[in-house]
């Protein structure tokens, strides 16, 4: 049955409140707390609310992030605990809708994001990620074998995986990487004719397809005649059968008498595998390893942590998922994992923690892999620490709850809102001058907080004609102009003649952000 790209869409209790919550979450600014180790990396530790500090994130990281890896919550009984079933699946549900929302506006063209669950929501998420991601951008579901042992104790089934749910932005620009081949995969290569080209893997040289070609007798060094079982086919021609052979490039046994398969040289195959839908514990860590990284870190309250991911399952994700030099973003921290891996890959990171262990936990845990800490993956990618990061708070909101700019926020913030806003873009770079930049030609100016070095409310922030010919002076632009601030004095006429919209702060700012995120 075809169904549309949206598929079917979940119902539930609040559903259409939580529809609404991401477009009327505020804008908070990003306060900065500390650095550490190298200034300028760009990679961001935030504590605070992840709703909020993803809204936060909007107007400079809008379409940046290639990576998206999240643990949320598994609503096991523990997140909810004050609520019935019922009300405690909705309450999951409405959780998750508008972090997925901005989590996609956050991904790049060619991004992907990752998701970890176990089946007491995964069936729900699949329908719930189908509808905010599109279910033609499903990439696949991932079984990643969490515990390799069997639990006697269980009383019906001993559980061993998880899921792990990814989507693209847009799968027809999607980009991800095939894996490195390892010495699991080269030890299927044997070679027991002592071929000069090296070790070699056979496969059949038949398959069910029909292949016009592909009905025809051979013979083996022996004598003996095959033929291709019934119902399949050679899979090439008898003239390229006999030119492989001639080549010794089809093997036939030992004693030569065995059905033919081609040979393939390690020399000739391909550096790297196609990723499989089943991660073994061996690929890709497990439970109790994900434990003891922990409790090497921190010994006395790794507990805290009930279920971490161990760093060979991050690494994994970020291998096929990113390059170095790109962003990964996660929105539910936890231990700090996917930061710390992502560091010690050579990938940029934000990650965004609301509880009091971003700061007694993902701190000093980040701040080890710094120093070089040898945990985890860090001998098999040669980590011998490095690099920096900026740790930040979620401030206060932009707008009061008087619909007025706080008398906190500061100019950068309040220019990244505003370009974001006015462009849809994200801000290239902090901005601290009055003339934000130009988009689809048109200049946008921000008048806020003594740009121009006058304080005075009826001074630089107020548009007068001594202003506008101040900018032109210090930041000329020939073509339309938008301009920000508390008010103007130009008349509706003047302000035609120069091509000039004025947009009132915070009105027009805030009808403006009231209408998406």
């Amino acid at each position: 049955m075809n169904l549309p790209d949206q598929g079917l869409q979940l119902g539930w209790t609040g559903k259409t409140a939580a529809q609404r919550v991401a477009r009327q979450t505020p804008f908070h600014a990003l306060e900065p707390v500390s650095t550490h180790g190298t200034p300028g990396s760009g990679n961001l530790l935030v504590q605070g609310d992840n709703l909020q500090a993803l809204k936060a994130l909007l107007p400079f990281y809008k379409g940046r992030v290639k990576c998206v890896f999240i643990d949320p919550p598994y609503n096991t009984g523990s997140a909810f605990e004050h609520y019935d079933d019922k009300l405690q699946h909705s309450q999951w549900l409405s959780m998750m809708l508008p972090r997925l929302e901005l989590l996609k506006d956050l991904l790049s063209a060619d991004g992907s994001i990752w998701v970890t669950i176990d089946d007491n929501e995964g069936h729900y998420l699949k329908v719930l990620m189908d509808e905010v991601f599109g279910r033609g951008n499903f990439v696949t579901s991932i079984c990643w074998e969490k515990i390799y042992t069997l639990k006697n104790t269980a009383r019906l089934f001993s559980e061993q995986h998880d899921l792990m749910f990814v989507y693209a932005k847009s799968l027809s620009t999607f980009a991800m990487n095939h894996l490195p081949r390892d010495e699991k995969h080269n030890s299927l290569f044997k070679n027991p004719d002592q071929d000069s080209r090296g070790i070699w893997q056979d496969s059949a040289l038949h398959a069910r397809n029909f292949y016009s070609k592909g009905s025809y007798q051979v013979s083996s060094p022996n004598g003996k005649i095959f033929t291709p079982p019934p119902g399949r086919y050679w899979t090439v021609s008898e003239d390229n059968f006999r030119a492989l052979d001639d080549e010794g490039r089809i093997w036939w046994g030992k004693e030569g008498g065995n059905a033919p398969r081609k040979k393939a040289f390690l020399t000739e195959v391909k550096a790297t595998i196609v990723p499989g839908t089943i991660w073994t514990y061996q690929e890709a860590g497990q439970n109790a390893e994900a434990k003891a990284e922990i409790k090497l870190l921190f010994a006395e309250t790794a507990e805290i942590f009930i279920t971490p991911k161990p760093e060979k399952l991050i690494r994994r994700v970020l291998t096929i998922a990113t390059n170095p030099g790109d962003l990964v973003l996660d929105s539910f921290l936890g231990s700090g994992t996917t930061a710390a891996v992502a560091h010690k890959m050579g990938r940029r990171w934000i990650g965004i923690e609301m509880g009091e262990h971003a700061e007694t936990h993902c701190l000093p845990r980040l701040q080890k892999v710094i120093e070089g800490e040898q945990g985890g993956i860090s001998t098999a990618v040669n980590w011998q620490g490095g690099g920096g990061f900026q740790f930040m708070r979620l401030g206060p909101a932009i707008f009061t709850a008087q619909r007025r700019i706080a008398p906190d926020v500061s100019f950068a913030a309040l220019a990244a809102l505003v370009w974001h806003v006015e462009t849809g873009q994200p801000a290239a770079h902090a901005l601290s001058a009055a003339l934000l930049g130009v988009h689809e030609g048109t200049a946008c100016y921000l008048l806020y907080n003594g740009v121009l070095g006058d304080k005075r409310p009826a001074a630089g922030n107020v548009l007068t004609d001594a202003v506008y010919r101040h900018l032109m002076a210090t930041h000329p632009h020939a073509g339309p102009l938008v301009v920000y601030g508390e008010a103007t004095q130009m008349g509706p006429a003047r302000r035609a003649a120069l091509r000039l919209t004025f947009k009132q702060l915070p009105y027009d700012l805030k009808q403006l952000q009231s209408g998406g995120t």
